[in-house]
């Protein structure tokens, strides 16, 4: 029986050609998995190229909404739309359908978890969607909040690249403690864990 502790490296506000490609080579270098929560609006033929690559090497590609838009102030329709739009892209790159959401600004409403029919993923992150923050601080961050079944929320948005560097300093350490990576669908299985629509997990126990 496998008794490693189990993360999941997860990424906010892709696709892109730049930020997404390097952390998919710093992962490529470790041989671990990510998953990537997409913005629909991102999603163009150059970087859907990226975001198949992602799917190629093992990664999930998952729903971040159409427009990263506060989406608890939105009408139903509109909430519904943000998500079958994307559904539909992200489809279109990798044959299948997404079935974790994660709400932009972790922004959630009882209107939200009525009529979004997927699980919603929050994480545990080091804010480093904030340009002030160091690599540093970002790996000490992570570190100091991991446990067995984390999700850790990170972000590739283009430009992002104190993120692609911290995980040079997060993966390894992990690696060391005997963390073993994995994908959010893939933690929930390996935890014998059905995940449940409309309740947010951070981490998954």
């Amino acid at each position: 029986m496998n008794n490693k502790a189990l993360a999941a490296l997860t990424f906010d506000d892709g696709p892109n050609t730049s930020t997404t490609a390097q952390v998919l080579e710093v992962l490529k270098k470790y041989n671990v998995p990510g998953t990537f929560f997409l913005v629909g609006n991102n999603i163009d033929e150059q970087s859907a190229r990226t975001a198949l690559s992602a799917a190629e090497q093992g990664c999930e590609l998952e729903n971040h909404s159409l427009t990263h838009s506060a989406m608890s102030d939105m009408e139903e329709s509109a909430i519904r739309e943000e998500l079958r739009v994307t559904d539909e892209k992200i489809k279109a790159v990798c044959g299948r359908t997404p079935q974790f959401f994660r709400p932009p600004y972790i922004a959630v409403s009882d209107k939200m978890h009525r009529c979004i029919d997927k699980t919603f993923i929050c994480g545990l992150g080091c804010d480093d969607w904030d340009e002030s923050v160091t690599v540093q601080q970002r790996i000490d961050r992570t570190l100091e909040q991991i446990c067995d079944g984390v999700i850790i929320l990170l972000h590739d948005a283009k430009g992002n690249d104190g993120t692609v560097k911290a995980l040079d300093g997060i993966i390894p350490k992990m690696l060391e403690q005997g963390y073993e990576f994995v994908t959010v669908s893939e933690l929930f299985r390996r935890k014998g864990k059905t995940p449940v629509k409309g309740e947010m997990y951070s981490v998954v126990e």
